[in-house]
């Protein structure tokens, strides 16, 4: 071949990418179709939302809740006001009255909310995840309730209105909004006093990029110490291609293009539809994370990291547990971190239904002798036994401590879920166990559909994924073991 020949190859090889990728976006806009039509939820967009060029004008809870006032004063009429009642949609959120509408509960989860105790000796801001509302850091924020802790659940933008809201809401609208509740809780008690960050999912990334940040900006309050659920450390990197829908969803023939996922909103306090613009950001915010991970050690500062304390699923089909161990935990200094991870099912004759892929991580972390940080496997006790201990292993030990701490997995749960972590089996929303507070007509916890295949709207795996956590007795004694240092 000559070098002219070669040349005239090499330039056709970008040429035949650029057109398989054109066809791939072409294809998948025309895929889009096929999803439900959207609703005013999907299509309207709220103008008072809380975003990072207000927090010059915002800058107290105050003003942030008073915002948020006038937020779901528009949401009210932008969207309730104008759904009309169906004999068929009984459990619409955004139906006035319905099953599933927020305003039906004593309290509305959706919206931010604070607990001061008699007596306070701390602080904590808790930050709830992706899609999410504040409702899933409630059980949480009342142990840190009991343990005298005033505590701040900060409702980020864009959620618990409208899923229709993620599609302009970016992770530096949910940074501004953390540094204003850090600021605030910091305030609230004594310098004396211990401050801290909570995080689930998307809120861990956000708790954690807040206490690097605050390694390098001397007006941000550091916290004493960091506790993550389901933290989202990292991402899988199909995630960066969420934004190429923009170069043809302008157009109204594919509306539908930047979503995922279109269901029907029937969950109170979470979004079921998904916009991909949501995904782009969570990339976003956990590639900025780890880099910014990457430049304290390499400044040898990553000592100063406050402790973290982190409860994670080893199975999660929205994080990736193995960027948690890689990304974050494997370059902690010791500074009396901990990260507890929740085994699959191990009794016998189980794990032959499982997918592999899940032990190689498992196993080099317990055998890692560097490792800097304690390790608890929470798991079974014997291949013939449903029990589960925790296996408490110090930094730098592979061996330990058994704890039997008086719980075993519930017949037919093979592992724990993202959504499982921090929730209690008698939440009255998604658990299992009867609770005064409880709904039985709502029990999205209870729900396990069977009939035929491909019948309804929503897939059968997503309504039947483990919404509550069958062990969260050990969180909470885990927690109070903790607070109870200070």
């Amino acid at each position: 071949m000559t070098i002219r020949g070669l040349f005239r190859w090499l330039v056709r090889i970008p040429v035949a990418l650029a057109i398989v990728a054109a066809t791939i976006l072409l294809v998948r806009a025309f895929d889009s179709r096929g999803l439900p039509e959207l609703s005013i939820w999907h299509r309207t967009v709220l103008q008072t939302e809380f975003t990072q060029a207000d927090a010059e004008r915002i800058r107290t809870l105050e003003d942030y809740l008073a915002n948020e006032d006038r937020l779901f004063e528009e949401l009210q009429k932008s969207v309730y006001a104008r759904v009309k009642p169906h004999k068929k949609s009984v459990v619409n959120r955004y139906i006035t009255g319905n099953l599933s509408d927020p305003g039906r509960f004593p309290q509305n989860w959706n919206r931010s909310f604070e607990l001061t105790p008699e007596r306070v000796r701390g602080g904590v801001l808790m930050l709830h995840g992706l899609t999410d509302s504040p409702y899933s850091v409630r059980h949480l924020a009342k142990i840190f309730e009991a343990q005298g802790f005033y505590v701040l659940a900060l409702r980020m933008p864009g959620h618990g209105t409208i899923p229709g809201a993620l599609r302009s809401a970016t992770w530096h609208d949910w940074m501004a909004a953390t540094r204003l509740g850090a600021r605030h809780v910091r305030d609230k008690v004594s310098e004396k006093q211990p401050f801290y960050v909570l995080g689930y999912s998307n809120g861990g990334a956000l708790a954690v990029k807040y206490s690097m940040d605050s390694l390098q900006a001397t007006d941000l309050a550091r916290p004493d110490r960091v506790f993550l659920f389901s933290p989202m450390i990292g991402v899988t990197r199909f995630a960066r291609f969420s934004d190429w829908h923009k170069a043809l969803s302008w157009l109204p023939y594919f509306e539908k293009f930047p979503w995922l996922d279109v269901y029907p909103e029937y969950d109170p306090f979470k979004y079921n539809s998904f916009p991909k613009a949501a995904g782009e950001q969570t990339f976003l915010v956990t590639q900025e994370l780890q880099r910014q991970v990457n430049e304290l050690v390499d400044a040898g500062k990553i000592s100063e990291l406050p402790p973290l304390l982190t409860f994670q699923s080893l199975t999660d089909a929205t994080v990736l547990t193995v960027a948690i161990v890689d990304s974050l935990y494997d370059k902690l200094i010791s500074n009396g971190s901990e990260l507890v991870l929740f085994d699959v099912n191990r009794l016998s004759g189980v794990e032959q239904f499982l997918r592999p892929g899940h032990d190689e991580l498992l196993d080099r972390t317990v055998r890692n002798p560097d490792r800097t940080y304690t390790l608890t496997l929470v798991t079974n006790a014997r291949p013939d036994s449903m029990q589960v201990i925790a296996k408490t292993m110090p930094a730098g030990s592979v061996s330990g401590t058994d704890e039997d701490f008086g719980l075993a997995w519930p017949i037919g749960t093979y592992s724990l879920s993202h959504l499982a972590i921090p929730i209690p089996p008698d939440d009255p929303l998604y658990g299992v166990i009867e609770h005064p507070d409880a709904d039985s007509r709502l029990k999205i916890g209870d729900l396990a559909p069977r009939g035929e295949k491909q019948v309804l709207t929503v897939p059968v795996n997503l309504m039947m994924r483990l919404r509550h956590n069958p062990f969260f007795e050990y969180i909470e004694k885990r927690l109070v073991q903790v607070l109870e240092e200070k």
